[in-house]
């Protein structure tokens, strides 16, 4: 296949400032030269590359966009979602990883942990030598995260949380886990708040998702907590109600809207590589049929107005600007999009689409539970509907 050099029709790449672009010719290249070389192997044996990690640390990738003073890159938001489109590009559960070390664990102690916390988490994480989780979702709640029944309970001076967390990704690698427990009545979404849990602590278990067909190179578990005792020192002292684990979701979500944008060029690279390569009934290309031109313009046509968005939201929240509701908009719309692309390339990839050596189908797999997690499709339209009409339908 020919070597990637981007999917840009309407020139987004001058709409980046010269430091912008070469993050992400930065990461581009690693993904090209380290990434990509391992991705195959590691998802036909459903594994994480953990190989890659250290490389990744030192590109400076974790909560790339905290600040410096916590050993972190201190870049923008855009250079940031540049980074996580390139990371999917490569394989979803290399950019779920980078996501949930850096949005959902390192972003919620730097938001709501003391200056201690920080000082002790943050450096270590952005090297790599502390692996996190974030631990929300639960066997019986997904979409109404409210509704968990993890508790954290005082005794003395210390917590002590029972309970169990469901499809976490890190789970079953990570040195700490991020676990969101009511500390009230479970009723009572306001005691919602957020532990560093050590995941040696006794009474921890991580258990690897067993079945999957997706996310095949991430890992995925189920943690459970049997009475885990914590010291005080262990509360994000600044959480407080589901507000504190929706923004960490935000953070999240911005970048996985970047990211599908990256799996949607991979798969339209391959596709219109391929296309013009493959010969059938000894004529021609089969880029020159009409059914696969208008395939490749309807795929190249969802991707330029999906690059434009991400552009306009990072500008949005570098500037203090963008809403969670824009974030939703976006995540919906993307990963949508990069769902069509993915299985509108392996159809023009006719049998070969079905290979391992062939990206568009290990893509297409990954891409179904990105339509699902940090908030499924269906939930992010009726987020939107609730800020456009002013009504609530759930």
């Amino acid at each position: 296949m020919a070597k990637f050099t981007g999917v840009d029709y309407f020139d987004t790449d001058s709409l980046l400032s010269e430091e912008e672009s070469m993050i992400r010719d930065t990461v581009r290249q690693w993904v090209d030269d380290a990434l990509l070389p391992v991705i195959q192997e590691a998802y036909i044996e459903r594994r994480f590359p953990r190989q890659l990690v250290p490389q990744m640390a030192e590109l400076g990738i974790f909560g790339a966009n905290l600040p410096e003073e916590y050993g972190c890159a201190g870049l923008n938001n855009v250079a940031y979602g540049l980074i996580m489109q390139e990371l999917e590009r490569g394989d979803s559960g290399l950019r779920s990883f980078a996501s949930v070390q850096g949005a959902l664990c390192m972003y919620p102690i730097y938001a709501f942990g003391s200056e201690e916390q920080k000082r002790e988490y943050l450096p270590r994480m952005a090297a790599g030598e502390v692996i996190g989780c974030f631990g929300l979702t639960e066997p019986d709640f997904g979409s109404n995260p409210g509704g968990m029944i993890t508790r954290a309970t005082r005794d003395g001076d210390d917590w002590v949380i029972n309970g169990a967390k469901m499809w976490i990704t890190n789970g079953s690698m990570a040195d700490i886990a991020i676990v969101w427990a009511k500390t009230g009545d479970l009723d009572d979404q306001s005691s919602i708040r957020g532990f560093i849990v050590p995941t040696d602590s006794p009474g921890f278990t991580a258990t690897d998702q067993k079945g999957k067909l997706s996310l095949l190179a991430s890992d995925t578990s189920e943690l459970v907590f049997q009475d885990v005792r914590l010291p005080g020192s262990a509360l994000l002292s600044e959480s407080g109600g589901l507000r504190s684990p929706l923004r960490c979701l935000t953070q999240a979500r911005y970048g996985i809207a970047w990211g599908a944008v990256g799996a949607a060029m991979a798969c339209y690279d391959e596709a219109l590589s391929y296309a013009k390569e493959r010969v059938q009934f000894g004529k021609m290309p089969i880029a020159a049929t009409q059914i696969q031109q208008v395939r490749l313009a309807d795929m190249l046509t969802e991707i330029t107005k999906a690059q434009l968005l991400c552009v306009q939201l990072g500008r949005l929240k570098d500037d203090g600007r963008m809403r969670a509701q824009q974030v939703s908009l976006a995540k919906r719309n993307n990963v949508d999009m990069a769902t069509d692309v993915a299985r509108e390339a392996r159809r023009l990839l006719g049998g070969n689409g079905i290979l391992v050596e062939y990206a568009a189908m290990r893509h297409m797999a990954n891409l179904e539970s990105v339509y699902t997690y940090e908030g499924t499709h269906d939930i992010h339209g009726l987020v939107l509907g609730q800020d456009i009409t002013g009504y609530s339908a759930f």
